[in-house]
């Protein structure tokens, strides 16, 4: 069964199927049609060798796509991104991409390769993190227990937690070989202030309470969702934001992989308006992310997080 990072995704591969099936169907009741009644004294039409039989005179292949669902689409721009559909319709309709929990997906409009969702990807399983100090000897983290778990409440800019791949929401399940599950905060940072400044192992499994959605913008540049101090307030009826489920109630976390946590909501806006058109938002329950910068002095968010841009 095919997976897809959007609705509008699903309903533009779905459509292109379609209208391949309708447009096979057609060429051939046409040449059926016409090798079984040549004209008198002829016999049937055959094509030459090595080529394909041509098919009838049929609309164009994504005669419907502009302007579908509000989303000005152009058949370059979906054919970029399909195009084993323009080449060979009888076959897949999508490229596959690197090995990933996404590369099975079918993305005729966000596209296989897209780096916003590549970026903003949570991966399933637990992998290992190592880290090490700077010369204050410190990592640039801060933690915040949470149902028994350890989570990253903050990863600094610039910092050994940074250039180690930590992100907000990162559950760490041990430190150094020794589990943490129902340590409070002060002890984990207390464990990690005591730790070797060399070398710190962790296992850490990605951003547990968080989800990402692929939105795709309308012809105005838009998804259609509002958000006051960098919370979901809004969803416009009739735009992506409401046909892939955006939910009001939740802090919105990243913009294609991008940290956007205690950024002002014009920056954030800035950041929205810059992206194409497709773009991945990640999103947190407000009681959670509540929770979560518990204690947090806002002008070390505002002034230290880690807003880089994740490599991949």
């Amino acid at each position: 069964m095919s997976m897809y990072p959007s609705l509008e995704d699903m309903k533009v591969d779905q459509m292109a199927k379609a209208q391949v099936q309708y447009g096979q169907q057609v060429a051939h009741a046409v040449t059926g049609a016409a090798q079984a009644h040549p004209p008198a004294g002829y016999p049937a039409a055959q094509p030459p060798a090595g080529y394909p039989v041509a098919s009838a005179p049929s609309s164009s292949l994504y005669p419907v796509l502009d302007e579908f669902m509000g989303l000005s689409l152009t058949p370059e721009a979906i054919a970029a991104n399909m195009p084993v559909v323009v080449s060979h319709p009888p076959g897949a309709l999508a490229t596959r991409g690197p090995a990933s929990s996404t590369s099975n997906w079918v993305a005729p409009i966000t596209g296989q390769n897209n780096q916003g969702v590549a970026r903003s990807e949570i991966k399933q399983g637990v992998r290992q993190a190592i880290l090490c100090k700077d010369g204050d000897g410190k990592m640039g983290l801060r933690v915040q227990a949470i149902s028994k778990g350890i989570f990253v409440q903050f990863v600094q800019k610039d910092s050994p937690a940074a250039m180690g791949g930590l992100r907000f929401g990162d559950q760490i399940l041990q430190i150094n070989d020794e589990n943490v599950a129902g340590w409070s905060k002060d002890k984990t940072m207390k464990v990690l202030k005591k730790a070797n400044k060399e070398r710190i192992v962790m296992a850490i499994r990605d951003r547990p309470f968080e989800r990402t959605i692929t939105l795709q913008k309308d012809s105005t540049n838009h998804v259609g969702f509002v958000f006051k101090n960098g919370k979901i307030t809004q969803i416009a009826k009739d735009t992506s934001a409401a046909r892939n489920g955006l939910l009001i109630d939740h802090a919105l976390l990243e913009v294609n992989g991008q940290n956007v946590i205690g950024l002002k909501d014009k920056d954030i806006s800035k950041i929205l308006a810059a992206t194409e058109r497709s773009v991945t938002l990640t999103i947190m329950p407000n009681f959670v992310f509540d929770h979560m910068m518990k204690s947090m002095s806002s002008s070390l968010v505002k002034g230290s997080m880690d807003h880089s841009i994740p490599e991949i």
